[in-house]
């Protein structure tokens, strides 16, 4: 024998329009899920049909429709969940994000502020669970030169070196970044999966700096790169530059900032005598760090590329050092964003 079926009570146009209205617009889905049904019953769709289109079971539908014939639309909400009250108003909540970002260092502090101004005493987990709610994550803060440079001129090199982004991409020209970098046995701390109550230590020590020069090719795998002790001085900059210059195979342009080396009178001397070669060089406005992509480079070397290994002994290093440098462009590539 059949299962009899059930419909709703038949609709007017007033609730017809409000369930209509709540299937297209209510912010909970199983609300509208259930307004739903609720119309599809009035035109006399069984409640194994109804079951099979939103996929769950008869007892399921037959619930939604047994509420609505009760409660109208009050029958389409879920019930109120079981579990302690919310500790802040939507006010305090709101007091407490003020706090963060008035403060973003010091959770301590905000406890103790928001403690001052509502009498409510939270952990700093339950704080940590509304902030990471509302969109915030407690990371490390970054070193910015940003409100001391001109914005009219960083606008202007960045329009300046996506032309000759373009340029090197269509063939006419070729483009590098360069700078100067230093590495040592003291080791830039990176993160790493760690056991739970173990922390993973790098060795650390004191040795002689390899100071590394750099010329990264827009399109990779142009680099070229000159490993030197001791300190950088303007005469080893024009140095490299102008081995570069004797090895271009068209025009080219090195993009640099404004180092003191960069800016000198010896290096200043040279700058006809490259161009005659083909070697231009762009110098970058003041406080653009983020303009010139080789920082992109140093970074992956000193907090991805170098295995820890490396660490072990002044040789071990000089020698993954020098291996990661003679495959940048190869093995070790960067997607410039």
């Amino acid at each position: 024998m059949k299962t009899p079926t059930h419909f709703v009570k038949p609709l007017d146009s007033e609730r017809r329009a409000t369930l209509k209205q709540l299937m297209h617009t209510h912010p909970n889905h199983r609300v509208r899920m259930r307004a739903h049904a609720v119309l599809l019953s009035d035109r006399r769709y069984s409640i194994d049909q109804i079951a099979d289109i939103f996929e769950v079971d008869r007892d399921t539908v037959r619930a939604w429709l047994a509420r609505w014939d009760d409660d109208n639309t009050d029958g389409l909400e879920d019930d109120p969940r079981a579990g302690r009250p919310a500790i802040l108003t939507p006010e305090e909540k709101e007091a407490a994000l003020k706090l963060a970002r008035l403060e973003p260092r010091a959770p301590h502090q905000q406890l103790g502020a928001l403690e001052q101004q509502t009498g409510k005493v939270i952990s700093r987990a339950t704080l940590k669970r509304l902030l990471k709610r509302i969109g915030l994550r407690w990371k490390r803060m970054r070193r910015s030169l940003r409100s001391r440079r001109s914005e009219a001129a960083f606008r202007a090199a960045q329009a300046e070196l996506k032309a000759l982004q373009a340029a090197a991409e269509g063939g006419s020209c070729d483009l590098y970044y360069y700078d100067e970098a230093g590495f040592s046995l003291t080791p830039c701390v990176p993160y790493a999966w760690q056991p739970t109550g173990e922390r993973r230590e790098i060795p650390a020590a004191q040795s002689v700096r390899q100071n590394v020069l750099g010329f990264l090719g827009w399109q990779q795998p142009h680099f070229h790169s000159f490993v030197f002790t001791g300190a950088v001085n303007s005469d080893l900059v024009v140095h490299c530059f102008d081995t570069v210059s004797r090895l271009i195979e068209k025009e080219t342009w090195v993009v640099v900032d404004n180092a003191p080396t960069h800016t000198s009178e010896e290096f200043d001397d040279q700058l006809d005598e490259w161009e005659r070669r083909g070697l231009h060089v762009f110098f970058l406005p003041s406080y653009c760090p983020e303009l010139n992509l080789i920082e992109l480079l140093w970074r992956k070397i000193k907090y991805e590329w170098l295995p820890l290994s490396a660490y072990d002994s002044y040789k071990a290093f000089v020698q993954a050092l020098d291996e990661v440098l003679s495959q940048v462009g190869s093995k070790y590539q960067i997607t410039f964003a």
